[in-house]
């Protein structure tokens, strides 16, 4: 098992930034990939960002590339999602996900998940 624990959501205007981290602990290793989905209201759950566990594989969704950046630090077992340039269509909770293996952007396939971080950017 692993406990996955998110905090850094809240509210910013656009074109501001924030920074959302995750905790993980339990059976993490060396196979563990993590990535960040967001969920808006009414809408199905969508890939953000992941990546490997030692952070040399990254992949991220067309709709925040070039303005989010994900990174870990394994020593003590957080990934991080710094969010710039942030517009009000990227308002949603958060979540953590982790899983072991293959990096893939299906929410599915993801067998960890944390509870969830608001963020609201206006406008």
């Amino acid at each position: 098992q692993v406990q996955l624990v998110e905090s850094g959501g809240g509210l910013v205007q656009a074109g501001g930034s924030l920074r959302l981290s995750c905790a993980a602990s339990g059976r993490t290793s060396s196979t563990l990939a993590m990535g960040w989905f967001r969920q808006a209201p009414g809408r199905e759950r969508e890939f953000v960002a992941v990546i490997s566990w030692s952070g040399g594989s990254t992949y991220y969704a067309d709709s925040v590339k070039g303005r989010f950046t994900i990174s870990r630090d394994n020593a003590k077992n957080t990934v991080t999602l710094q969010m710039n340039s942030l517009k009000p269509e990227d308002t949603a909770v958060y979540y953590c996900a982790a899983k072991y293996h293959a990096l893939v952007t299906r929410a599915g396939d993801y067998a960890y998940w944390g509870q969830g971080t608001q963020v609201t950017v206006s406008s």
